[in-house]
């Protein structure tokens, strides 16, 4: 091909990037001036899944996903103080408990997938399981699961989680303040140049270093970060405009994994996996009131913490609306380990009760 004849192939596309980034950036900002939680995210990903279903037929390069689950790891070290973790040390055993509940809920929920919804055993657990998007569609491969099916129940759980857990703080008047995108204590917004460059490095040292684990983009630098800050060599220092670019990357990334034709092939399914989406989110709602009550949280921390995933949207929402972050953060990243670790026996019993 000649490089006039690519230069008008690749048009079309590019005018295509312009539109995805041009209508994205201005429906985050929209519903962020209208104080939405986590609106900056949630607008792209809106937007993205729109092009994504008509046929756009584009996918973001997954290292600039990455780097945007870096920065939501960085925002979110920069919570992270000695009050913090020791407040965090009291409730352990609340947190093992709200994880245990959560796991096996998601079993119970995916075994009825299987009986009344007609999909495939091995499928339907790693499609229920409450982890990390990508680890579980990764891990149901290993094990000879339909990935293309896996990955539609993960992300629609995603953005079920994402629609309702917006709306649920809406409802409790935890709505974000325009003109800022996370509270902060310290200097996040600062112009020290040193600083801001010290976050940078720590995003991609991060990113780089956790490539082999499951949501490792954001658990490193969030690690490091928090590290560094606590011993007081770093001042976490982001721009505003940063972290809207970070917030609309993972909005955009999970967005366009709808295309028509995984919409079409699982299109007699997708019943199935909504209504088990949102039984499954009930579920966890019920057992967030029972251990706010019990514990004496605020709903909405316990809410964002038992929420059966992604960790990187539940961190944006809780840090936006002033959640507990550091409860929200830690019962996410404990359940996700938790799924990683039992998924495979979870998937085996499936299987077999469903076989019986």
């Amino acid at each position: 091909m000649q490089a006039s004849e690519f230069a008008i192939a690749l048009r079309p596309q590019i005018l295509k990037w312009i539109a995805l980034t041009g209508i994205a950036g201005a429906v985050g900002q929209g519903l962020h001036a209208l104080a939405v939680p986590a609106g900056l995210f949630l607008g792209p990903m809106l937007v993205a899944i729109t092009f994504g279903v008509c046929g756009a037929q584009m996918r973001l390069h997954r290292h600039i996903f990455r780097f945007g689950q870096g920065c939501v790891g960085l925002l979110v070290a920069h919570s992270v103080t000695w009050s913090v973790l020791i407040s965090l040390a009291h409730s352990w055993h609340i947190m093992l408990l709200a994880t245990l509940v959560t796991v096996v809920l998601s079993a119970v929920v995916g075994l009825g997938t299987v009986r009344y919804g007609g999909i495939p055993g091995s499928t339907a657990a790693w499609g229920t399981a409450p982890g990390a998007a990508s680890a579980m569609v990764s891990m149901a491969e290993e094990y000879g699961a339909d990935s293309r099916v896996v990955a539609t129940m993960q992300y629609v759980r995603v953005v079920c989680v994402v629609m309702i857990g917006s709306l649920v703080s809406h409802l409790l008047g935890a709505a974000a303040i325009p003109g800022e995108i996370a509270p902060s204590d310290g200097p996040l917004y600062g112009t020290d140049l040193s600083n801001v460059s010290l976050s940078l490095a720590v995003i991609l040292v991060g990113v780089s270093a956790g490539t082999k684990m499951p949501a490792g983009a954001l658990l490193m630098p969030l690690l490091i970060g928090g590290v560094l800050q606590l011993m007081g060599v770093l001042d976490i220092t982001m721009p505003a405009w940063l972290l809207a670019i970070a917030y609309g990357a993972i909005g955009c990334y999970i967005g366009l994994r709808f295309d028509r034709v995984t919409v079409r092939y699982v299109f007699k399914h997708l019943p199935a996996m909504i209504l088990g989406a949102v039984i499954l989110i009930m579920l966890c709602a019920c057992c967030a009131w029972l251990l706010a009550y019990a514990t004496g949280t605020d709903f909405l921390s316990m809410y964002l913490a038992t929420s059966p995933g992604g960790l990187d949207a539940m961190a944006i929402i809780a840090v936006e609306t002033h959640a507990d972050v550091g409860m929200v953060l830690a019962m996410q990243t404990l359940r996700l380990f938790g799924v990683i670790l039992t998924g495979a026996f979870f998937a085996r019993q499936i299987i077999r009760l469903t076989q019986n």
